[in-house]
């Protein structure tokens, strides 16, 4: 689309701050909001109802068992954090470098993250059996002086979790002060007047406010893009420093980033179609956006295909006997159903977004996300379960069959990922309009 164009279709649909601050400010949410919401809802409670008999019973209640200690828990844990790297790649990533597409789709993207990283920091603590021990991870002064260890994945993680979900809370609500400022300003109610002006610190669009918004904002951005990087690299730490074969190896850190980066472009594909089809954002959220996030994806999933191919590569090249049973195994064992989802989902799918025309039809685009995130999951239980459950010794060898409540915990989570962002999209604005304002005037320029 041109700048011509693009001008004139956003003018044609009213002012992009109108649009998209009256989505927050509507006095009645539309009718498909409450029915999504309380299905939503019915899913939390599900999620609260697994963690209080997991509280009363134990991880017994789960499908672990020895050799498979890690079970849902850890692969639900990968796959949460992986969906999360989509918005600090839009948002940090993609502003350090000065691309300007980012800006209709970063919003939400940011919140996207946020709630990925919460429900990711879920199992662990929950896989501990005594979450309410969680501090023992920290390096806290302990008079008894037991500290915890520093070679433990649990210690690498949290930290790296923690990080990630600071830094990429204070840049999401930074990037929203001046778009807070401006709910505050219209909004016809006089609570939520009070509570947007709260949240907005006192902004009034000064140009020393604006100057000084600007370098925070890039500030926060050279902190965020490194994190892409290394928060999934840390995760990925956990398999590579283990003498498990199928783990052992130092492929594993780029591997997971890239994997990262495909699965939570999908999502941001996932959750963005709809919102431009419900919101009629089409004058924002264009083909151009949709196009670009597809080129990501593919190249993203480009390289998760190369860490497969390697993957066989190493086992038949290192000369290991173990690693060439778990790739035999990975292909023909017990969990090749697992296996061919996620070489049709991750490796041949993604493919068709070679063409201009499927990255261009949005439902196409949007099925093509789903399969990806599906393929995305059953990679991280492959990995997990499939290198866990066939050890060194054949008398240790162990199956592992997910129980209800394995099920219903993602299911859960999956639920409370759906009721945040329903919140998220009703009462703050779901794009920047700052920054769409500040885009618009740059291209009548």
């Amino acid at each position: 689309m041109s700048d011509a164009a693009l001008i004139d279709l956003r003018e044609s649909n009213g002012s992009i701050t109108e649009q998209i601050s009256s989505i927050a400010l509507r006095r009645h949410a539309p009718a498909w909001w409450f029915v999504v919401f309380a299905a939503a809802g019915l899913g939390v409670a599900m999620l609260l109802l697994a963690i209080a008999w997991l509280l009363a019973r134990g991880v017994g209640i789960w499908g672990v068992n020895v050799p498979v200690a890690w079970g849902f828990a850890i692969t639900n844990f990968v796959w949460w954090i992986g969906i999360g790297h989509a918005g600090t790649l839009i948002s940090a990533f993609l502003l350090l470098m000065r691309q300007t597409w980012r800006r209709s789709i970063n919003r939400f993207a940011e919140a996207m993250t946020i709630f990925a990283v919460a429900n990711a920091g879920l199992f662990p603590l929950l896989h501990l059996g005594r979450p309410w021990v969680f501090y023992w991870l920290l390096p806290y002064p302990d008079t008894m002086k037991l500290w915890p260890q520093f070679r433990s994945p649990l210690v690498w993680d949290f930290a790296a979790v923690m990080t990630y979900m600071i830094v990429s809370l204070l840049f999401w609500y930074m990037g929203m002060i001046p778009d807070l400022a401006t709910l505050r300003d219209r909004s016809p109610r006089k609570a939520a007047k009070y509570a947007y002006a709260v949240l907005a610190l006192g902004w009034r669009g000064d140009m020393e406010h604006w100057e000084r918004y600007e370098k925070i904002y890039l500030l926060l951005a050279g902190l965020a893009a490194p994190l892409v990087v290394s928060v999934h690299s840390v995760v990925a730490f956990d398999f590579a420093v283990a003498l498990v074969p199928g783990w052992h190896s130092t492929i594993y850190p780029p591997f997971f980033v890239a994997g990262a980066v495909f699965s939570g472009m999908a999502m941001a594909l996932t959750l963005g179609i709809p919102l431009r089809a419900l919101f009629h954002l089409h004058a924002t959220i264009t083909e151009r956006h949709l196009d670009n996030m597809a080129k990501v994806m593919l190249l993203s999933g480009l390289i998760v295909a190369y860490g497969y191919l390697n993957e066989f590569f190493l086992a038949w090249y290192g000369g290991d006997l173990y690693e060439r049973f778990r790739a035999l195994d990975k292909v023909a064992g017990a969990y090749w159903p697992g296996f061919a989802v996620m070489m049709i989902g991750n490796v041949l799918i993604p493919q068709l977004l070679w063409s201009k025309k499927i990255r261009n039809t949005a439902w196409l685009l949007f099925a093509i996300s789903i399969v990806v995130n599906v393929g995305m999951w059953t990679e991280r239980f492959v990995i997990v379960i499939g290198a866990l459950h066939r050890g060194f010794i054949p008398s240790s060898w162990h199956m592992f069959y997910p129980t209800g409540w394995d099920w219903a915990t993602l299911a859960g989570t999956l639920a409370l990922f759906g009721v945040l962002f329903l919140l998220f999209i009703r009462f703050l604005p779901l794009m920047s309009m700052a920054e769409e304002r500040k885009l618009l005037h740059e291209v009548k320029k």
